[in-house]
């Protein structure tokens, strides 16, 4: 029996879901998955983007239960620290937790606008404005930590919190088909091949479920 379990919605559609899976692969922790309909209101109101607090991802691990995906990593990164979610160096960790918390509560044009949907690719998709200051600011901060800590991971050379969060936009990147500088560009690709990101991509792949709303003819 796994030591912990982590409730996920739509592996297609849910890049929260996405992040706290990652988190928890990345910690090495020991969980089963636990997967919320998508008929619950709850649910489809989190993927529609519909609700300000979001229960899932939710990660039970004994007698605690942390619903945020942000708290999961934290949790995550006290009960695993070798597992290295936040920098050793205290300079690199408050700045791996100021762009987490970026990812957390910013760039909602850049959700709305471009959805996670593993499934499909939308070739020579037209970024609306609004979208394209949240791209821009995604890609300054992905060049800037490349360039500050060495790559090939935002803060050097093994993956953190980081990562995990910003992971879903490298596939919204590859989704819409977003013209991105060369660093960007392997940032992308790396992320897109973790092997955590293959085996969450292949099983978002054979969901048989849809939500209408989000498969849309661009």
């Amino acid at each position: 029996m796994a030591e912990a379990s982590l409730t996920v919605s739509s592996k297609n559609y849910s890049s929260w879901s996405l992040r706290g899976f990652l988190l928890c692969r990345m910690a090495g922790l020991d969980f089963d998955e636990r997967v919320a309909p998508l008929d619950d209101p709850a649910t489809r109101a989190e993927l529609l983007l519909l609700s300000p607090s979001f229960l899932v991802p939710c990660l039970d691990h004994g007698p605690v239960k942390v619903w945020d995906t942000l708290a999961i990593g934290e949790y995550l990164a006290e009960i695993k620290p070798q597992a290295g979610l936040l920098p050793k160096d205290p300079v690199a960790r408050a700045h791996c937790r100021a762009i987490c918390g970026e990812m957390h509560s910013g760039f909602a044009n850049l959700r709305s606008a471009l959805p996670m949907n593993l499934k499909v690719r939308h070739q020579g998709f037209k970024v609306w404005a609004g979208a394209q200051a949240d791209i821009e600011r995604v890609t300054t901060i992905w060049r800037d930590c490349l360039q500050r800590y060495g790559g090939p991971y935002l803060f050097g050379k093994t993956p953190t919190m980081a990562d995990a969060m910003y992971a879903p936009v490298c596939t919204r990147f590859a989704t819409y088909d977003v013209k991105l500088d060369p660093a960007s560009a392997g940032y992308r690709d790396l992320m897109l091949k973790f092997p955590a990101m293959l085996e969450w991509t292949a099983a978002a792949k054979a969901e048989p479920e849809e939500v209408e709303e989000l498969d849309v003819e661009f």
